[in-house]
């Protein structure tokens, strides 16, 4: 059987699973406390998780799907669903596209990943220290697939010089650490990651308090500093390189001589992004500088004559329309299912038990939880959308700011290590350096780490930031 019958069989499964799983839901007794609508919702939700889990559709006609059966499973009308999906985090991930373009044609990404790995000299085991944070450091403004991809292109060019094969140790720390290190910078700011908007919104929609954007940070940057040289670290005890040097590290100074002078363009993407960043932490004080507002008004300037830094066109091409349809089509499930009953009702039967639990062993339990749903359902913008709503409910049961308990899932949902099944690390697991099944281990070792230090971290700035 060809690889392509081998798909299409796996595409016709997942249909009729979805369709399968959608009509048990459906004719399920409905349980107490949980309204019609609601019901309808699940079965909706439920097929909806099978196609994504399966792309038995491709990911962004689900999303319209999504859009499509609202209606016609009677939870709310057509034009509900549209304003749910047309939300500021849909411009957002858009705009984002639109920034990591211009760093990535302008080379101001490249020139700073190269100045980083010059950093490293010859020593291999240093080599995977940098890899590891430097991709973390740029994820902290650039998307996470474009960085990711920036930073494994370099790495092939020195597994060539060394004519590195697939299994080498060196190589698997390596490309472990490129996407590694992208998912832990993302956290750093909310405007690390999509993701991040995204669950800041829906905590908003769901009768959370607004998040400002320094009180975030308070939070991601020391997440960020202590995790990224403790992952580096992890994988080194598990993959340490069998090489003592990286060769001569005069290969990565020709390249960055080839590359010349710091140009005009790379100056205003840096001018803009200072702009924003100035912009993003005075909205701590200013609430009228949303972080939406000022990416959008950044990737306008981009345009602006005497600026303009590509064509739209280009921002066309460069852009992944099924990341942004799926983000419209979660955001409005998640809605739905908030106006549904769903989500109360989710919390009351699934986590009502948990509101009389310390806050510790909850932000512990939340927080594992959402890293081990990885595996289930790859992809974290459901991941928020399944969890946010009814963790918020918890939240409010147990008397505790609602936030307090949803943001562990909007970090976590980046935590997505413990297999190469996300967007991010499946860019550099296609090279074969890895297998699917090396990433486990130290995925396991980090992901804890990662648990545990947001837990703490949560604990000692919640009342600083007004979580507490």
């Amino acid at each position: 059987m060809s690889r392509g019958d081998v798909g299409r069989r796996i595409e016709i499964l997942g249909l009729v699973g979805a369709a399968v799983a959608t009509g048990v839901v459906l004719l399920l007794p409905t349980p107490q406390g949980l309204p019609p609508e609601g019901q309808r919702m699940a079965a909706l939700f439920v097929g909806l998780l099978v196609l994504w889990s399966t792309e038995a559709l491709p990911i962004a006609v689900t999303a319209v799907l999504a859009l499509a059966l609202q209606p016609m499973f009677g939870v709310g009308p057509l034009g509900t669903a549209f304003t749910s999906f047309v939300s500021p985090v849909f411009f957002f991930v858009l705009v984002m596209f639109t920034i990591a373009l211009a760093w990535v044609k302008t080379g101001l990404a490249r020139r700073f990943a190269l100045w980083l790995i010059a950093r490293a000299g010859t020593d291999a085991t240093r080599a995977v220290y940098v890899f590891v944070i430097g991709t973390g450091l740029v994820s902290t403004v650039v998307s996470d697939v474009p960085c990711t991809a920036i930073f494994m292109a370099i790495a092939l060019g020195i597994f060539d010089k060394l004519k590195l094969a697939p299994g080498s140790r060196f190589g698997k720390a390596v490309m472990m650490g490129i996407p590694i290190g992208a998912l832990i910078g993302g956290v750093g700011t909310p405007a690390g990651s999509s993701i991040n908007v995204l669950g800041l919104t829906m905590i908003e929609q769901n009768g959370g308090a607004r998040v400002p954007f320094l009180h975030w940070m308070a939070i991601g940057i020391p997440m960020v500093i202590v995790l990224l040289p403790l992952a580096a670290f992890v994988l080194v005890k598990f993959f340490p390189p069998e090489i003592a040097t990286i060769g001569d590290v005069e290969d990565i100074y020709r390249e960055q001589k080839q590359i010349g002078p710091i140009t005009t363009g790379e100056r205003k993407v840096l001018a803009i992004m200072g702009a924003m960043a100035t912009l993003w932490i005075l909205s701590t004080w200013i609430p009228a500088f949303d972080t939406v507002l000022v990416a959008l008004c950044g990737a306008v300037a981009m345009f602006l004559p005497g600026v303009r830094l590509f064509s739209w066109k280009e921002v066309q091409d460069a852009t992944g329309w099924d990341t942004l349809l799926m983000i419209g089509g979660v955001t409005s499930l998640g809605a739905a299912s908030a106006r549904t009953g769903l989500a109360k009702w989710l919390a009351a039967s699934a986590l009502g038990g948990l509101q009389d639990w310390n806050i510790v062993w909850v932000l512990v339990l939340i927080s594992a939880f959402t890293v081990v749903v990885h595996l289930l359902l790859p992809i974290a913008p459901v991941i928020n959308a399944v969890m946010i709503p009814p963790i918020m409910v918890l939240g409010a049961a147990a008397g505790v700011n609602p936030a307090l308990y949803a943001l562990p899932v909007v970090f976590t949902a980046s935590c997505a290590i413990l297999l190469p099944l996300d967007a991010v690390p499946l860019v550099t697991y296609s090279r074969g350096y890895y297998r699917m099944f090396d990433m486990l281990a130290p995925g396991l070792v980090i992901s804890a780490i990662w648990v545990v230090l947001m837990t703490a971290v949560l604990m000692l700035m919640g009342p600083l930031v007004g979580l507490l």
